[in-house]
């Protein structure tokens, strides 16, 4: 059912678009939202669990067949950008900096404390 209902629209679909573009998510990402929502759709209306071997299979296949070439460069996690992450790297430095300072300096004032 999955490949009679589905796969032609997909392909369809994947046909028009230049194979340039396959492997460009943002190009993609509305024709292979409306391949998942399909299956789920199938899966639903055969009273099936989403997602089941069978629809694991299907888009191993998709994958094989459409996305094998393209790089993970764009799909790989980055850094944050230096203005979030500089906090979170500073503030602790600080702090534990400043905790070894008052350490310090209150071993040295050691008259008082009794």
């Amino acid at each position: 059912m999955i490949n009679d209902l589905c796969l032609a629209k997909f392909k369809f679909d994947m046909g028009g678009l230049d194979r340039g573009l396959w492997c460009s998510w943002p190009d993609t990402t509305e024709i292979y939202e409306g391949l998942t929502n399909c299956t789920f759709q199938v899966a639903l209306r055969m009273e099936c669990f989403w997602p089941n071997q069978i629809v694991d299979r299907f888009f191993m296949q998709i994958h094989r067949t459409y996305f094998h070439n393209c790089p993970l460069t764009g799909r790989l996690l980055h850094d944050p950008p230096i203005g979030i992450l500089a906090p979170f790297i500073a503030v602790p430095v600080l702090v534990t900096l400043l905790m070894t300072a008052l350490v310090v300096w209150r071993s040295k004032r050691t008259q008082g404390v009794l």
